[in-house]
């Protein structure tokens, strides 16, 4: 099926769900722990992306000096149509990268499960159609998109932080939240002025309710993956690059 590169910008912040649905869709991650050094691809060769969270503002060169290349990868994804999904820091990183603004301690921050708004614009999009008016999704942010790119979808916001969800283009979309993370994760955070007991205790609620909603969108993601693959096997092209494999990181 398809090859799906991950970029990993913390220690701990690996693709976790999102990495074991993609391999029970048959799609095989090709996971860069950029963070801790490992080399990006000159170019992207693979038939999917996925840009994870991190601490950072996507253009913290200087205490991030990989995401130089990461937003070159990002902007090759943009440009050729491949499938193209960035969570958090990632999500910010296509925001800017396709002309958008991005802002360190904008707004009030989001920790822990949190009620998202599917807007109308939603109702014909590809990943996000059909889900209920209402899902909750886990934050972990104080930084936040202020402005969306010229011509980007708007799908999904909170009275917090607008712009939790949009997509640019056809195949590329930019999140706020963590729909890969579960509870457990949670417990490693830490957020100034939450209750960890209690931030814990809601995501716990709602993940009954939000797990299989974000499982089918990865699902749909995933059908785009083989959709890019299978075009990539009828046309030519230089030979794919690949670089070390790993498996999907837990939770």
């Amino acid at each position: 099926m398809g090859d799906v590169l991950v970029v990993q910008n913390s220690r701990s912040g690996g693709p976790a769900r999102l990495g074991d649905w993609l391999a029970e869709a048959g799609h095989e991650l090709d996971v860069v722990l950029a963070h801790d050094g490992a080399p990006l691809p000159d170019r992207l060769g693979h038939d999917a992306m996925i840009m994870l969270g991190g601490g950072y503002l996507p253009g913290d060169d200087d205490r991030a000096p990989w995401l130089a290349d990461a937003r070159r990868l990002v902007g090759q994804a943009l440009a050729e149509g491949v499938p193209l999904l960035g969570i958090c820091l990632g999500g910010q990183m296509i925001a800017q990268v396709a002309g958008g603004e991005v802002m360190g301690d904008a707004g009030t921050p989001e920790n822990g499960s949190v009620p998202l708004t599917i807007r109308q614009e939603a109702a014909d999009d590809p990943l996000f159609h059909g889900l209920p008016p209402v899902v909750p999704a886990v934050e972990h942010h104080k930084d936040a998109i202020t402005a969306l790119p010229a011509g980007a979808v708007w799908l999904a916001e909170t009275q917090a932080c607008p712009y939790q969800a949009f997509r640019v283009g056809e195949r590329a979309w930019g999140v706020q939240f963590h729909p890969e993370v579960l509870p457990a994760r949670i417990r490693e955070w830490r957020a100034d002025g939450f209750d960890p007991g209690e931030v814990y205790a809601r995501a716990a609620a709602d993940e009954p309710v939000s797990t299989p909603i974000w499982r089918e969108v990865t699902m749909r993601f995933a059908a785009l993956v083989a959709e890019r693959a299978a075009g990539a096997r009828t046309r030519p092209g230089p030979e794919r690059a690949v670089s070390a494999r790993t498996s999907p990181s837990p939770a």
